[in-house]
């Protein structure tokens, strides 16, 4: 199983590289049968790369311990979805699990446009493969996943505790998924760059894979902290650490794509910058898993030191210069139809967005790298934390919940001043008198109230969007209210998917300034059968007990929560002591509602069994998961298919003058 798992590595190197060479030459030469040729080196590839992640997963899954990867990331005492998952807790089972997760991806591509596109698809097929080739270029020679030891131990060193955790199965999949799938609306941009095809073509073709890479990134990031939530045991979610940076870039930058070209399909504007965003995601992918790889940073995300930083930057700068090469050859075919014809417009406050959303990315980049340069260049590291990051990018993220709101309903080309009181009057006076509330009612935080203010303004702008929208519907159709509105939103999916996804991102937007502002944390120390309180809570340590199995002894302290003198629940903070590797770690417990979360972790262990606990409540922050799963509504609304017609050929218009 060992030599077939290398084998199928070599295979795929070798097709890959066949891939890339027929592609080019095919479509250089204008030959039909060398472009097919590289096509189905691409579909061997996949097989190859899908046979030796096969043969990885069965050795994790059976403890072939005389793998090493298989020695150092499980054991028998593993259970069986921590084994699954240990192939992308390492540095080379990650890099197999990339290469499986990209052929994939490519091989959905090649047949979906296997009788469509073929002027781009050679190019599409190359740019696809290149990637694939550098991937398993490193799994053939610089971290081979199939290597052996001198002998097979009988048990394995364990995958590290901070990984056996259900979110860590689910999160890095998802979070790869929105990596790599990038790669695709990427390599259609670099294909009509090189074919010179730069109508809305590759757009549309990828329409779909955007949202699909932009949602499965969107889903890796919140299940990363929801990871952190609950298994770093610091009260907290974000720590605008290195390598959680890493990945919200990207998807900053595929947000800003995902708004401008809306501008580039309906006005013709923008072709450039549209450009220059695919590529900006497509490199911020990859300087993350640099990030993650190369040892330059610190973090408790990223894999040991290794060898691949200079492998990694390597092709960055070769991403870099090939596309930006591209993009300046065709620059003078990118230039727009149209100008931009006021400043008091949906396209300028699209504009605006872009703008808003790649400064937070910049500001984001910078507070990242300025340690690793100030490093380099004044031999000293200065340590950049959550302090810079929150200054800098909190009024930009409340400008763009702001932006959110006007976007949608501002006019297209020139707002009147009529069409600004009937879209905002409304909204204006609600976001005004929400911010005033919530001073009276004792927010004394200006970003707080600002958020409150800005949140309150986008959902009234939405909310007279849905209800313009059915009413019109509904006296077209003659049907009810909730049919109409079904119809409303599946006959205008991208619009009102849209506009879903802004509630998602509002309710988040409000759990995360809430919890952050106003989180209260406290230590306590007591003894068996003590109290201690914390907010609105008491809570009683009643008991303490143990519970060993073949992998970890654990501890497990009770505490009877109550508030008002009553018995509201029960909670059950552990310490746990992992036997292989030998690693102490922490599972916190947390009664959560929709106002709150009171949130404790077991601390320190004393004589006679007291015990040191931390204690948080951390308001709304259960906004913030419920935020995420309207976002991935909203997104699922405008990807699948819910109605045969598309949506410009239903325009309905609203008593506002606005088609729905």
């Amino acid at each position: 199983m060992i030599t077939l798992g290398t084998l199928a590595l070599w295979l795929a190197l070798v097709a890959s590289v066949y891939a890339v060479a027929a592609s080019v030459y095919g479509v250089l030469r204008g030959r039909a049968d060398f472009v097919a040729s590289g096509e189905r080196g691409a579909w061997t590839a996949m097989a190859s790369v899908v046979v030796a992640t096969g043969v990885m997963v069965h050795a994790l899954v059976t403890s072939d311990f005389s793998i090493r990867y298989v020695a150092g990331y499980s054991s028998t005492t593993l259970p069986l979805r921590y084994r699954i998952s240990a192939l992308w807790g390492g540095m080379e089972g990650s890099l197999l699990f990339w290469a499986f997760v990209l052929v994939l991806l490519s091989s959905l591509v090649l047949w979906q446009n296997r009788n469509r596109n073929r002027a781009l698809m050679p190019w599409v097929t190359a740019t696809l493969m290149t990637i694939t080739t550098f991937f398993v270029l490193m799994l053939v020679f610089l971290t081979p996943p199939f290597a052996t030891l001198p002998f097979a131990p009988t048990e394995g060193t364990d995958l590290n505790p901070l990984l056996q955790n259900y979110w860590m199965s689910i999160h890095p999949p998802a979070l790869y998924l929105g990596y790599v799938s990038w790669a695709v609306p990427f390599a259609f941009a670099m294909a009509a760059l090189a074919s010179g095809r730069l109508d809305d073509l590759w757009i549309r073709t990828t329409r779909r894979w955007v949202l699909a890479a932009w949602f499965f990134l969107s889903m890796g990031n919140l299940l990363g902290a929801r990871w952190a939530y609950e298994v770093l045991g610091w009260g907290g979610y974000w720590a605008w650490d290195p390598v959680e940076n890493a990945a919200f870039m990207p998807w900053l930058t595929g947000t800003a794509y995902l708004h401008s070209v809306m501008i580039q399909e309906r006005k013709d504007m923008l072709k450039v910058w549209n450009m220059v965003l695919i590529i900006m995601t497509f490199l911020l992918t990859i300087f993350g898993t640099f990030l993650t790889r190369s040892g330059v940073i610190s973090s408790v995300h990223s894999f040991t030191e290794s060898g691949l930083g200079p492998w990694f930057m390597g092709f960055l700068i070769l991403c870099m210069a090939v596309s930006v090469s591209l993009l300046l050859y065709r620059l003078d075919r990118l230039r727009p139809r149209h100008e931009l014809d006021s400043l008091i417009s949906r396209e300028s406050s699209f504009l605006f967005n872009n703008l808003v959303l790649v400064g937070i990315a910049f500001a984001t980049l910078w507070g990242t790298i300025f340690p690793v340069l100030s490093e380099w260049v004044r031999g000293v590291k200065i340590t950049v934390g959550p302090p810079f990051f929150n200054a800098v990018n909190a009024p930009l993220a409340i400008t763009l919940l702001f932006l959110m709101g006007v976007g949608p309903v501002i006019a297209w080309r020139r707002a009147s001043l009529a069409n600004l009181k009937r879209n905002f009057l409304g909204p204006g006076l609600a976001g005004l008198g929400a911010g005033l509330v919530a001073l009276l009612a004792g927010l004394h935080s200006l970003s707080a109230v600002l958020v409150v203010s800005m949140a309150v303004f986008v959902l009234f702008t939405m909310t007279a969007e849905f209800y313009h929208g059915t009413a019109a519907r509904s006296r077209i159709s003659g049907g009810a209210w909730p049919s109409a509105l079904l119809d409303l939103v599946t006959r205008n999916q991208r619009r009102y998917g849209g506009y879903i996804v802004h509630l998602g991102v509002v309710l988040m937007f409000l759990g995360v300034t809430m919890s952050s502002v106003y989180r209260v944390e406290e230590i306590h120390t007591v003894d068996r059968g003590q109290e201690f309180q914390i907010g609105d809570y008491t809570l009683k340590y009643s008991n303490m007990e143990t519970s060993s199995d073949d992998h970890m002894d654990r501890l497990i302290a009770t505490l009877q929560v109550s508030r008002g003198g009553e018995v509201i629940d029960e909670l059950k903070p552990e310490k746990r002591f992992y036997r292989k590797p030998e690693q102490p770690a922490t599972e916190v417990a947390f009664r959560s509602t929709l106002k709150e979360d009171l949130y404790v972790i077991l601390g320190n262990l004393g004589d006679n069994e007291t015990a040191t606990f931390q204690a948080y409540v951390n308001p709304l922050v259960a906004w913030l998961w419920t935020g995420g799963i309207v976002l991935a509504l909203g997104t699922l609304v405008c990807v699948l298919p819910l109605s045969t017609r598309r949506e410009q050929e239903v325009p309905v218009r609203t008593a506002r003058g606005r088609s729905a």
